[in-house]
């Protein structure tokens, strides 16, 4: 699993509309601006043209990560048992003091903190894979270890869990 890059399918096709978002529309339009200002003459001192051309390699930049990222993918469905916690698993565990938290086991270029998604390769998302309900994770962390309860398992956002934002 080490060197899989697992990703949901919406995940891979935001990746994908971010990649041909680029390519037929932010890029084309960028290049025009970027000719437009050095029709105007001296290149060394006109900022449109060296935004613009600061622009341009950014986008690059994104388009061959974006490239390189989308061939590696491996698209895995959502999960149809909740028996174990599994890649796009949703959990509910609950800390030592009774504090719930929902997550859900994502890929890593679909982690977000604010909405619960952990990669499937950070320590609690390691933890927490192949586990049942009511088994125990301790896990290290900056601040000490720390013991979390695994109370639910779910192919969809638990009851009670914050929407998606």
């Amino acid at each position: 699993m080490a060197d899989k890059n697992y990703i949901s399918a919406p995940g891979a096709a935001r990746l994908r509309a971010e990649f041909d978002h680029l390519v037929t529309t932010e890029r084309p339009r960028v290049v025009n601006q970027v000719a437009a200002a050095a029709a105007e003459g001296d290149r060394s001192e006109n900022a449109e043209y060296i935004y613009g051309k600061k622009r341009l390699r950014e986008i690059d930049r994104r388009l061959q990560w974006l490239d390189k990222t989308l061939d590696a993918l491996e698209v895995v469905p959502t999960p149809t048992s909740a028996e174990v916690v599994v890649f796009l698993s949703w959990v509910r565990i609950e800390d030592e003091r009774g504090r719930e938290q929902v997550l859900r086991i994502v890929g890593q270029e679909e982690t977000d903190a604010k909405r619960g998604h952990i990669s499937w390769r950070s320590p609690v998302g390691r933890a927490l894979l192949k586990r049942r309900v009511d088994d125990t994770v301790r896990v290290e962390t900056p601040g000490g270890v720390v013991e979390w309860t695994l109370t639910e398992i779910a192919v969809e956002r638990p009851a009670g869990a914050a929407a998606e934002g």
